[in-house]
Formats: structure tokens, C-alpha cells, sequence
């Protein structure tokens, strides 16, 4: 061989060394096949196919999971599974993290993950709690492409809380050189992830259609292609249900779920998500002439709710009444007293606040696909003097409006996101939470003050005390832990529907199945 030949051979070697290896997908050889139809409750939204703009909700993971692919994130039977990341450190000094990537992976349009990938996607992201990201962290360092490092300008006991579950967006991953290429907007108009299922069409509002990875990394999934439909109108979603044009709706309630239930073929799926519900009253911070600035009122408003009749018509009984915003499953979770269905104590605090003849309170905002709960509720505030129209607004809409700080008067809220109590409060209760209308300088104080502490006895105790004081000062008037009832048809041999404990929707996407025919 000539030295020239050589110089070649050695640089052909080197180069193909270099180049990664594609992770062979596990489980599934045979191609995917088949269709499934989801009545989603709904109206899509595009913010939702863009991890950055993930808010403190549950509902942008129905898509999360399909396009896209995080670092670490809850799957079945472990709530922070290896993903894109298959092994993670703790610095002994707490201050870092670093994180060792899977190599090999693609992203749908060829691209391979990078940990320049990653440290873009957290540096881009803007949703729920990236003002603590960007508070608490002092650097993204790029190891080599398959390592990086989060460094904290402080020990932060809650990151992979944040990081690693449904609590936030942060820690699914975008492709760098795509999105700088197209830009934000062009991004959620077709989006490309690293997840199971590729985008192939979106018509705004009403349906999104999805086909198989077949080189996900995990498996190749079962399903060739899945198409989500928006279907607002819940008796139309059963109907569809029935008549074989959707294999999976969610949300049925009421007299439609127990048709659900006795219908032949379908199958009733109720879920338990760590989705509460709970009213809020933007005024107390806002307008001291309020009548919700008084405590005597807001407590009046908790009283004078029937929850377990509401729970028994709505979702069968299968709802958890509860005296806190807070989930029973999560960490750090203090049981506050759960509120009774109490009328007379309700007319006598209104008319201790000075209002015997009850007042007129404005709209009662909440979300349209939540608007039977706020029908239940708005009765039961008029039959003692608390006289309010219920506003409901399309979810994207809700939300953004509630982000912005634009609702006022009573404002039926909920989050089914997982995470703990501090990430629940970072949402709702921290001064500059996404959804935080106002707090009070003792509750901010201790706050602040269990975000840095170590010690998991003297946190609990901090978080407690957080809770008591919401108590105490009845800001929230809460309702229920939601039992949230979906159905699939005789087509389903896998619906995905609490295969993730807690998880509100069909996933992981790729190991739903079809019956054979």
C-alpha cells in the first residue's frame, strides 16, 4: 500500500469511528399497521406541539409523547425513566448534574441528537417555572456530544422534579439546527421531535395526524398512524365512540358515561390523575373593595358548594373530594381539612361581611370543557346569594388568559401536572408563577426559603406550614382530585390508558395495539 493509500484508509476509518451508531429499535421487527382515532375534549392547539411553551398543565403531553422525547420522564413502572439520557450523576456537592446521552438517536428528519441539542432546549424554554431555571442555574456545559452538565448557583433539591416529570416542558428535547432554521412559528407549524410518532398534518383546531418512527429508539411502535380529533360536544365523542369512528374518547361524564359503561363493545376507563380542581379569587390582591378581599366571603363561597352531589352527577362518584390544591400522591402534601356542604354557614358569613342579601360577583371564567362542573358550582353559589354567569373559554384560550392575569371575579382553575407541592405552589402560589394572581409576603417568605433546603424533614415542615397558611387564609376554595372517565372501543387491545400511573392520556404511544382481525 502507498503512503498515499494509507493516509486515505487511516482517514476512511477514522471518519466512520466518529460517525454514530444508529440505536437499533428494541422490542417490534414487523412494520406498524393500522389507524387510532382519539375524540379528544379539546380544541388543539399548535403551542402544544412545542415542548418550550409547555405551561403548568397536563394537557400539552397528549402530544409531547408522540412527537417528541425527553431526557428522563415518567413511563410505565418508573416516574423518571431513562429516555434520551440513559444514566444521570449528582455532583456530591449537589450543584450539578450530568447527564450521559443515548447515542444514535434521530430525530425525524435525520438529524442526531446532541448535547448541543439539549443545551439548546433548555436554554429556549419560556414555560412553566423558567423563571426558577433561570434563577437557580449558572450553566450548560457541553461535555463532549454525548455528555452535559447543569451547573446550580445553589443546591436545588426539587431539579429533577422540574427536569425529569410532567411538572414542566424543560427537559423534552428539540433539534437545534431545525428550529434556528425555521424559526419559532415555523417550528409549531411542522414540528420534528425525537419522539415515536412524525408530524404529517395539522389543520388548526381540529386535527392532528401522526405516523410511526420506525426507528425510535425504544421500539418500533405498533400503530402506523394516529389522528386526533378535537370533538368539544361530549355526547358526539360517545356517539363516535360508538359507531366506530374514534377507538378512544375522553372525557365522558354523567348519564353518557354510565351509557359507556352499558354499552356492549366499549369499555369505561376511568383515570386518577394528580388533576385538582379549585376556585380562585384574583381579587383579594387586587381590589380591596372587593367582596372577595374579605375572607368571611371567600370561605362563605367553599361552604356553600355541594361537591360530593356535584362528584356523584359528574363523574360517578369517582372523584376524590379534598381541602387542598395540592394531590394526595404528591411529596410533601399536607391534608387539609376537606370542606363541608354547609348553605346556613355560608348566608351567615355573607352577612357578617356586610352582605345579607347576597351580591352580584361578575363571570365565573373557567375552561368549556370543564363548564359542567362550573354549571354545578354557579348553582349552588346563587342559592345563597353569590349571583354569577359562568364565562367558559376554549382551553388554549383559558389558559393564555390566565397566564396573562386577564381573569377576575371567580376563576374555576386546575393542573393536572406532575411534580410535588413545590412544583404545584411554583405554578400557582409563588409570586411570578404562571398562574399566580398575588400571594402574601409570610407565604412567599417560606417559599423561598424550602426551594434551597436540603434537609427533606425541615422542607416537609416548611411546606406544611405553606399549606396551613393557604388554609388559613381560605385563598383557594378547593373542589376535587378529578377522575378523569374515558372509553375505548372493541378495536383496542392496548389504549395506553393508565399504563403511566397518574398520566390523564393514552402513552407511551408506542406500545399501543390494535386487535387483530
Amino acid at each position: 500500500m502507498t503512503r498515499r493509500a494509507l493516509i486515505v484508509a487511516l482517514l476512511l476509518l477514522g471518519s466512520l469511528a466518529s460517525t454514530p451508531t444508529p440505536a437499533a429499535p428494541e422490542g417490534r421487527s414487523e412494520a406498524p399497521a393500522g389507524q387510532l382515532t382519539w375524540a379528544v375534549h379539546v380544541t388543539l392547539a399548535p403551542t402544544w406541539f412545542d415542548p418550550a411553551e409547555t405551561t403548568g398543565i397536563i394537557t400539552p403531553f397528549m402530544f409531547l409523547y408522540a412527537l417528541h422525547d425527553a431526557l428522563v420522564k415518567p413511563m410505565p413502572g418508573n416516574a423518571m425513566a431513562p429516555s434520551l439520557a440513559e444514566s444521570w450523576t449528582v455532583s456530591p456537592d449537589g450543584l450539578s448534574n450530568e447527564f450521559v446521552l443515548r447515542r444514535g438517536v434521530k430525530f425525524h428528519n435525520g438529524d442526531f441528537l446532541t448535547a448541543e441539542d439539549v443545551k439548546f432546549s433548555l436554554e429556549r424554554y419560556r414555560g412553566a417555572a423558567s423563571g426558577l431555571f433561570k434563577a437557580r442555574i449558572a450553566g450548560v456545559d457541553v461535555l463532549d456530544p454525548h455528555r452535559i452538565r447543569i451547573r446550580f448557583k445553589q443546591q436545588w433539591p426539587d431539579f429533577l422534579t422540574f427536569y425529569g416529570t410532567m411538572a414542566t416542558g424543560a427537559g423534552w428535547i428539540v433539534p437545534k439546527k431545525y428550529v434556528e432554521r425555521v424559526g419559532d412559528d415555523g417550528f409549531k407549524k411542522a414540528p420534528v421531535g425525537a419522539g415515536p410518532y412524525k408530524f404529517v398534518s395539522f389543520t388548526p383546531g381540529v386535527e392532528l395526524v401522526v405516523e410511526a418512527h420506525e426507528q425510535y429508539w425504544r421500539k418500533t411502535p405498533a400503530v402506523k398512524r394516529l389522528v386526533f380529533k378535537a370533538i368539544p360536544d361530549e355526547s358526539t365523542r360517545l356517539a363516535m365512540l360508538k359507531r366506530g369512528e374514534a377507538d378512544i374518547a375522553y372525557s365522558i361524564r354523567g348519564a353518557l358515561a354510565e351509557e359507556l359503561r352499558r354499552t356492549p363493545g366499549l369499555t369505561l376507563k376511568p383515570n386518577y390523575p394528580p388533576g385538582t380542581f379549585w376556585l380562585v379569587f384574583p381579587e383579594q390582591w387586587t381590589d380591596a373593595k372587593s367582596p372577595f378581599a374579605d375572607r368571611r366571603v371567600r370561605l362563605a363561597t367553599s361552604y356553600a358548594i355541594d361537591r360530593p352531589a356535584i362528584n356523584q352527577a359528574e363523574t360517578l362518584g369517582f372523584s376524590r373530594i379534598t381541602g387542598s390544591m395540592i394531590p394526595h400522591t404528591f411529596e410533601f402534601y399536607w391534608p387539609a381539612p376537606v370542606p363541608t356542604f354547609d348553605p346556613q354557614k355560608a348566608r351567615q358569613l355573607l352577612a357578617e361581611a356586610g352582605y345579607p342579601n347576597g351580591f352580584d360577583a361578575g363571570d365565573y371564567y373557567c375552561d368549556a370543557s370543564y363548564a359542567n362542573l362550573g354549571e354545578g358550582v354557579v348553582n349552588y353559589l346563587k342559592a345563597v346569594g353569590i349571583r354569577t354567569q359562568l364565562r367558559p373559554l376554549e382551553r388554549a384560550a383559558f389558559i393564555l388568559q390566565n397566564s396573562q392575569k386577564k381573569l377576575k371575579n371567580i376563576t374555576q382553575t386546575a393542573s393536572g401536572a406532575f411534580g410535588n407541592t413545590a412544583t404545584r405552589l411554583d405554578a400557582f402560589v409563588a409570586a411570578g408563577g404562571t398562574f399566580t394572581y398575588g400571594t402574601y409576603p409570610d407565604i412567599e417568605g417560606l417559599i423561598g426559603e424550602q426551594a434551597s433546603e436540603p434537609d427533606p424533614k425541615r422542607r416537609a415542615a416548611i411546606l406544611k406550614s405553606i399549606q396551613q397558611l393557604i388554609h388559613e387564609k381560605a385563598m383557594v376554595a378547593p373542589i376535587w382530585e378529578l377522575a378523569f372517565i374515558n372509553g375505548h372501543g372493541p378495536r383496542v387491545a392496548e389504549s395506553g390508558l393508565t399504563l403511566i400511573t397518574n398520566h390523564a392520556y393514552s402513552s407511551p404511544y408506542e406500545d399501543l395495539k390494535l386487535k387483530p382481525r
